[in-house]
């Protein structure tokens, strides 16, 4: 589960399709064209991760959702009691040309820690694990190239433990996980948590930085 302060914002609501599994999305037929991308990425809580990935310029949409697990049209609920295999990820939508598939994942590998397996602060289990679903070889092989390259600079002083494996089926959250730091700027976990990611982001990409 979500760190202990979570609770407040979990306690939700009456969100129809609360309990209701996840949407799957069968991506062997969710092909990329000319102008658009996908990228999948799981860094932690996927409202961190959300909250980044929407700021940056040529992203047109992020998705926060389920993959790398067993059990079929997963729920949160099911998730966050770490035993279905699943990550909690965000899916991105982007265009190519504006913001390329290398870009965001320099963003992704400073923006979470990729050292601590099954981690990360507080946020403890398996589906907060760092891992990186790949679309296709084009992506495993530029994933696999930064991530050498992250360690060989020495950007965290421990080793990067994430995982580097084929996308086969993503299952998009319920609705009242997505956007959350956008409608709950206030909650603590977003105060705590969030905004210091945010921050981090535009300090450190102020080039990738979307126009508000």
């Amino acid at each position: 589960m979500k760190a202990i302060f979570i609770i407040l914002a979990v306690v939700v609501p009456a969100i129809t399709g609360l309990a209701g599994a996840a949407n799957p999305i069968d991506m062997k037929n969710n092909f990329d064209t000319d102008q658009i991308a996908h990228a999948t990425l799981g860094g932690g809580c996927f409202w961190c991760m959300d909250a980044v990935f929407s700021r940056v310029e040529g992203v047109k949409q992020v998705t926060t959702g389920y993959a790398g697990g067993e059990v079929e049209n997963p729920t949160y609920e099911m998730v966050s009691r770490g035993n279905t295999g699943h990550a909690e990820v965000v899916q991105i939508t982007f265009n190519p040309e504006k913001v390329s598939y290398l870009q965001l994942l320099e963003v992704f590998f400073r923006v979470h820690n990729p050292t601590t397996p099954n981690r990360q602060g507080a946020d403890v289990g398996p589906q907060y694990r760092s891992a990186i679903f790949y679309h296709n070889e084009e992506q495993k092989r530029i994933a696999e190239q930064v991530k050498d390259r992250m360690e060989g600079e020495k950007i965290w002083d421990d080793p990067i433990v994430t995982e580097i494996t084929p996308l086969n089926k993503f299952y998009a959250a319920e609705e009242y996980h997505q956007n959350y730091f956008e409608k709950n700027p206030q909650q603590g976990y977003c105060q705590m948590v969030i905004q210091p990611k945010v921050e981090k982001f535009r300090q450190m990409f102020e080039d990738l930085l979307k126009e508000q």
